[in-house]
């Protein structure tokens, strides 16, 4: 349990470095950000197949393929649900508009952005947490520490925004703290389901993939494609992606 907790708190602290970190780059460009993204959404994308659907399978016995395959569109589904309430991180962050908007406005729109980084941060903290379930803490550590790399970079993106909008640098702080909470709360409940039924480990396995796949396709790779660094990004997702199998083959 105390791996566990340490774990969480080292995922969600990831997100208050990368915000600690933005306090200090303010001005980060579309480059640098968008080959970083990439990368850890290569690490993402690894971490959930090699981590959770292929277990999953494993855990499933004879019904196995049906369980992951249903694991993973519901947890696709469930993400694309929290969609259509809060709309898509690249349009709430205002890449798209022309002229500036009042202030207000601008503030409802970073503040709506930063909502919905924190509700894509419970299914990570969930995977994370039911990683830990399985009962094989090398493969466990592995997936938190994708989590937790591409947790770094979205610190970062959050604060320049909300400095611009006029919020002060301690609400700023106490937000990017709270998003990372968030996905301390998740772990710990991803952990706790799987503990207390072993009968849900291979649906809840495959969920926590089918979340980290949705975000991966719908959010980072568009957002990484989006600012004419399509090559560079595509070679940081493979880089992210082999990173992975090197750390799964030895430590698994």
């Amino acid at each position: 349990m105390e791996m566990v907790l340490l774990t969480a708190l080292g995922v969600g602290g990831a997100t208050v470095a990368g915000a600690v970190l933005g306090f200090a780059f303010k001005k980060i460009s579309h480059r640098f950000s968008d080959v970083v993204l990439a990368f850890a959404a290569g690490v993402m994308l690894a971490a959930a197949v090699i981590g959770l659907i292929l277990p999953s399978l494993e855990y499933g016995g004879s019904g196995g393929l049906f369980v992951t395959i249903a694991g993973i569109f519901c947890g696709a589904f469930c993400l694309n649900l929290l969609d259509k309430a809060v709309p898509h991180l690249h349009r709430l962050a205002g890449v798209d508009q022309e002229g500036h908007p009042a202030k207000t406005e601008q503030l409802n729109k970073v503040l709506l952005f930063v909502m919905a980084i924190a509700i894509h941060n419970l299914p990570e903290g969930i995977a994370a947490g039911v990683g830990f379930g399985t009962g094989n803490t090398g493969e466990a550590i592995t997936i938190a520490a994708g989590i937790a790399l591409q947790n770094v970079p979205e610190g970062m993106v959050i604060i320049a925004p909300m400095l611009a909008a006029g919020m002060s640098h301690g609400r700023t702080f106490l937000a990017a703290l709270a998003t990372g909470l968030i996905e301390v709360i998740g772990a710990l409940l991803g952990y706790f389901a799987v503990s207390l039924s072993t009968a849900v480990l291979p649906f809840a396995l495959a969920f926590a993939g089918g979340t980290m796949l949705y975000v991966i396709s719908d959010e980072m790779i568009p957002e990484t494609h989006a600012h004419g660094c399509e090559r560079g990004a595509t070679y940081a997702l493979l880089g992210g992606f082999c990173l992975m199998l090197i750390m799964s083959h030895y430590l698994g």
